[in-house]
């Protein structure tokens, strides 16, 4: 008795050891395995044996459906992301310093998965923190990524992930050079460059013409004394009815006004304004005297009948507005 009793006082640190040495394996064999292929592809075994209690290491799991029977444009969107970050810090923790292991579970392949976690919809993004070890928590509940604002770059995951495991190594996400962007962006610019090279000399007359700057100039001014800004700001509508079964093109007040309305003031100031530059500018260059004075009749009379119209949408903006010209009231 005394013999059998210390035969097994003797064997108790190797039995300690046997005990701890089945997960310590289980982590070895899942990282060899990650080193080859990441992330891992479960099934609802494999899954199991992963997540299971007594773990010393994380585990960060996607729960996804990517058949296109399932019609999860997230999950398929999601995936490349997926797949980039699990292989960005697999190859940058090759001796497994992080104790995190990377895993993907299809609905295909893990029907009995999602009906014992009640999961309706996907994808699903759970990581399991270690029940045991220098980095055990109280709480083995899985923590759960909430994908409302869409599918995540594999950075904020990476963020996400790091923050929950303190004291670990956190390998970088490494994008891959997207060789296509670079070629594209260089023929773009060297194709821009060749094009200015050869038409430089037809441009660069265009360029310095003052015609050219005046009216890019004088459009510009239209634009935003007419009240094209405010439209953006305020989306202002088109026009509106008059609540008699027309159409109202000016809205009353200085702070209302129609899209419409804007257009047509607009154009009654490009019309009073190249008027004016007709008389200042063209009108005195006319040779013949009748011609002259016939032409200073008509803008002037242009100029007449537009400012009068200017000053009737004017009493509509403020009612109370005492002055008019014919032939608008």
């Amino acid at each position: 008795m005394h013999f059998l009793k210390g035969l097994v006082v003797s064997l108790l640190p190797f039995a300690a050891l046997a005990a701890k040495k089945p997960a310590a394996d289980k982590f070895q064999q899942f990282h060899t395995k990650a080193l080859s292929s990441t992330p891992l592809k479960l099934d609802d075994t494999s899954y199991g044996q992963l997540t299971s209690g007594g773990r010393d290491y994380s585990v960060a799991v996607l729960l996804t459906a990517l058949e296109n029977r399932f019609g999860c444009q997230l999950c398929r969107e999601f995936q490349p992301e997926w797949d980039l970050l699990s292989k960005s810090w697999t190859k940058g923790d090759k001796k497994g310093e992080s104790r995190l292991i990377y895993g993907t579970l299809d609905f295909s392949e893990g029907k009995g998965t999602f009906q014992s976690l009640g999961l309706q919809t996907a994808p699903v993004l759970l990581l399991f923190p270690p029940t045991q070890g220098p980095h055990a928590v109280s709480d083995s509940a899985p923590l759960r990524y909430d994908f409302t604002s869409g599918a995540p770059p594999a950075e904020q995951i990476h963020a996400w992930i790091s923050r929950h495991l303190p004291d670990r190594p956190h390998p970088e996400v490494h994008r891959p050079v997207n060789w296509m962007r670079i070629i594209a962006v260089t023929t773009t610019l060297l194709g821009t460059v060749t094009f200015i090279s050869v038409a430089w000399p037809y441009l660069l007359p265009v360029i310095q013409n003052r015609n050219v700057w005046a009216a890019i100039s004088l459009i510009a001014i239209l634009l935003f004394t007419s009240g094209h800004m405010f439209n953006h700001i305020r989306k202002v509508p088109y026009v509106a009815g008059d609540g008699r079964g027309g159409v109202s093109y000016f809205a009353g007040g200085f702070s209302n006004q129609f899209g419409l309305e804007t257009q047509i003031v607009a154009a009654m100031y490009g019309l009073l304004s190249f008027a004016t530059i007709s008389l200042a500018l063209k009108v005195p260059r006319i040779v013949d005297p009748r011609t002259q004075q016939v032409a200073v009749l008509i803008w002037g009379g242009v100029i007449f009948v537009m400012y009068s119209f200017l000053l009737s949408v004017f009493r509509i903006k403020n009612g109370g507005y005492p002055f008019w010209l014919p032939p608008f009231s």
